[in-house]
């Protein structure tokens, strides 16, 4: 029978698609949950079969209300879960697709300016900075803020000036329609405006490795705050040796026994004060010019990590439970047609104004290219681009 106060229950296995799909989806929206792998836990495959009539359907998902769904879409994890999914009108002066804190920063100022404006987030408010286990450089938090505190309190903020904020749906293109914009998401509905902010932020850059795609979601991970848990008294790599890579070291020495950093370069690339904590623990290690070449994959679990040293050529296979890999960004720019310019990275290319090359479309935060990718710069340019859509729609008369 389901806790009422405890967690959501995934029953699952190790090798199904849509189980890492659902766990990806609940991660994606901070959402905690048990992961139960039936074909480890004779009850739990009982349990499943029970409800199931006799079938072994994965993934069942058991809510703490009793509530039960079998192989759901994303749709109906979002319908379950009650997050807000359809706008309540068609047209807005502004939309913005994101709702990190560039995003959520524009919103309140445009909103503020009493323009209609609706957000689209294809996953939790907040964006990056809403995983990250504290902020403790953003001004006017003189002894830091959980990023899941601040995602909060900005998503709030937002609400307040009556800013309309969708989560859980996918912008897949943006056309102009004579002097208006359209904006159509992956469940098929379309929304006009006059002008659109586009604050989709970057994502965390994929090794590129054999055996890495199999293992996403079960050993490999870009999230210790989603993920760490999982590997309590058990060893991990991670995967990049900058500023996050040694964050969210330091926050998994919290569940893991062992944590080992691997950095591609002879040296890494975190600040001072970051290296100096790593150094002062006993439960983590640094090691440098080495290289992920391949995950080896049994049963769909990692068996081993094969890691080349750049220095001497000789390859060697660690057995470290699980992958944290941290080793740059990619924007989200995928689903802009060709008519949006992009540097050679992908990243949106903007004028003086923060419009990108199509006119009524702006850009702000770590999606635009040459922004410092720090979520403080990207309120700014949240609040930027907002006075400058304003503008924008003045010119229009």
């Amino acid at each position: 029978m389901p806790d009422k106060n405890g967690p959501i229950v995934v029953y699952g296995t190790s090798w199904c698609p849509d189980c890492k799909r659902a766990k990806q989806f609940l991660g994606e929206h901070r959402l905690q949950y048990n992961w139960v792998d039936i074909e480890q836990d004779s009850e739990a495959m009982a349990y499943v079969e029970e409800i199931n009539q006799g079938k072994r359907i994965v993934p069942t998902i058991v809510f703490p209300d009793g509530g039960l769904l079998v192989e759901p879409s994303n749709a109906e994890l979002a319908d379950k879960l009650g997050l807000h999914t359809k706008a309540t009108r068609s047209f807005y002066d502004v939309i913005i697709v994101g709702g990190g804190p560039a995003g959520l920063t524009a919103a309140i100022y445009t909103s503020r300016e009493s323009l209609d404006t609706l957000v689209i987030e294809r996953s939790a408010l907040g964006g990056q900075a809403a995983v990250t286990q504290v902020l403790d450089n953003f001004p006017g938090f003189d002894e830091g803020i959980s990023g899941a505190d601040f995602a909060r309190r900005l998503s709030n903020q937002a609400r307040r000036f009556g800013v309309e904020l969708l989560q859980a749906q996918d912008v897949v293109d943006i056309t102009r329609e004579g002097q208006y914009l359209c904006v159509k998401t992956a469940g098929g509905a379309e929304y006009g405006a006059k002008t659109v902010l586009l604050a989709t932020g970057s994502r965390y850059r994929r090794l590129g490795i054999p055996g890495e795609d199999e293992l996403i979601g079960t050993n490999i991970h870009f999230c210790a705050t989603c993920d760490g848990a999982f590997y309590k008294d058990k060893e991990v790599l991670v995967v990049g040796g900058g500023n996050s890579g040694f964050e969210e070291g330091l926050f998994l020495t919290r569940f893991a026994k062992k944590v080992t950093i691997v950095e591609f370069l002879p040296e890494v690339r975190a600040s001072a004060i970051l290296q100096e904590k790593v150094a002062g623990r006993d439960d983590m290690e640094v090691i440098t010019n080495h290289a992920v070449r391949e995950c080896k994959v049994e049963n769909g679990k990692l068996a081993g990590v094969v890691v080349e040293d750049r220095a001497t050529g000789q390859t060697h296979e660690w057995h470290p439970d699980g992958l944290f890999v941290f080793i740059g960004m990619s924007p989200n720019t995928a689903f802009l047609p060709d008519t949006f310019d992009r540097d050679r990275y992908g990243f949106l290319l903007t004028d003086k104004t923060l419009m990108t090359t199509v006119p009524g479309v702006f850009a702000a935060g770590d999606v635009r290219a040459g922004s410092t990718k720090q979520a403080a710069s990207a309120a700014g340019e949240g609040a930027t681009t907002a006075l400058m859509i304003r503008d924008y729609l003045k010119s229009l008369g």
